[in-house]
C-alpha cells in the first residue's frame, strides 16, 4: 500500500487511535465481525437500502469507505487472501477511526461486488445483499449523473477520474473500445459488469430487486430482515417511503437511439433477469 491513498488513510486512522484515551480505545476495539456490504450498480438504490439498514437499532451505516474504493482497482489483480488481509486492515481502522464501536456496520462502495470472495475471507460473519435494478433504468440514472460520460471533468470521492476513460472492469483488450463507446453505451457496460459479477460469486448473497423493493417494501423488509437477524420492524417502517415512480423512468427518458445501444450491450443479462 505504498504511496497509496488506502495506505496514508491507514497511517492517519492509526495514529489517532494511538492517540485515543484508553476507555474510548477499548470500546473501539469491541468491533461486530458481522458486517453489512450493500452492493450493486451505481445507482441502483444502494445508497437508500444501506441508509435504511443502517438506522435500525444495533446497526451503523459507514456509507462509501473512500480508501476501501481508492483501493478496489488494485485489490482485484492480487491474490484473494491478500486482498482479505488488506480488506481486514483498512475497514478496521475505518471502523475504529469512526468510532462505530460494537455495532454491525453498513458498507455501501458498490465496486465491493468485485471483491465479494475475499471479503467473506476477509469477514466470514459477514452478509451480503445484492441490489439488482433494471439496466436501463439505471443507465438512465447514470446518464443523468454523467460520471461515465464524455467531456465530464474532475474526480469523485476517491480519486478517481470521471469520463469515458476504461475502469479496472472492463475487459481487458476492449479498453479503447469501452473509451469510444457512446455514453448509453458506456453506462449499460458498466451495468452489465457490474450485475454480472454480483451474479458469479461465490460468496453467500441475498439478492435484492429494486422494482420489488419499492412495490413491495414490507415483504422485502421481512426478507432481509431474516437475512441479517435485524429487527423486522424497524426495517419495515425504514423502508415504507420508497417510492415506484423511479421505476421504469427509460421509458420516457432515454431516446429510441439510446434504448437501441443499452439493449444491444445488455440485452441476454436483461432477458436473464426476466426484464425484457
Amino acid at each position: 500500500m505504498r504511496n497509496s491513498a488506502p495506505a496514508l488513510y491507514a497511517k492517519a486512522a492509526f495514529s489517532a487511535y494511538r492517540r485515543t484515551p484508553p476507555a474510548v480505545g477499548r470500546a473501539f476495539r469491541r468491533l461486530d465481525g458481522r458486517l453489512v456490504f450493500v452492493l450493486g450498480c451505481p445507482r441502483s438504490g444502494t445508497t437508500f437500502l444501506a441508509g435504511r439498514i443502517g438506522s435500525l437499532s444495533g446497526f451503523a451505516d459507514i456509507g462509501e469507505v473512500h480508501p476501501l474504493k481508492a483501493a478496489i482497482p488494485e485489490l482485484v489483480r492480487i491474490d484473494r487472501a491478500e486482498a482479505a488481509l488488506r480488506l481486514q486492515r483498512i475497514l478496521g481502522l475505518v471502523r475504529r477511526l469512526g468510532a462505530v464501536g460494537d455495532l454491525r456496520a453498513v458498507e455501501q462502495t458498490p465496486e465491493s461486488v468485485f471483491l465479494l470472495e475475499p471479503l467473506a475471507i476477509a469477514f466470514p460473519q459477514a452478509r451480503f445483499l445484492h441490489l439488482v435494478r433494471d439496466g436501463r433504468d439505471a443507465v438512465t440514472s447514470l446518464l443523468e449523473q454523467g460520471w461515465l460520460s464524455a467531456g465530464r471533468e474532475g474526480r469523485d470521492d476517491a480519486g478517481a477520474a470521471y469520463g469515458p476513460e476504461a475502469r479496472f472492469w472492463v475487459e481487458p483488450g476492449r479498453e479503447a473500445e469501452f473509451a469510444a463507446a457512446s455514453d448509453a453505451r458506456r453506462a449499460a457496460w458498466a451495468w452489465r459488469r457490474y450485475v454480472s459479477a454480483g451474479l458469479a460469486a461465490e460468496a453467500p448473497l441475498l439478492e435484492v430487486r429494486y422494482e420489488r423493493m419499492v412495490s413491495a417494501p414490507e415483504e422485502v423488509a421481512r426478507e432481509i430482515a431474516a437475512f441479517l437477524a435485524a429487527p423486522g420492524d424497524e426495517l419495515a417502517a425504514a423502508l415504507a417511503d420508497a417510492h415506484e415512480d423511479s421505476v421504469g423512468r427509460f421509458r420516457r427518458d432515454l431516446s429510441p437511439a439510446q434504448l437501441a445501444e443499452v439493449e444491444a450491450e445488455t440485452g441476454p443479462l436483461l432477458a436473464e433477469l426476466g426484464y425484457v
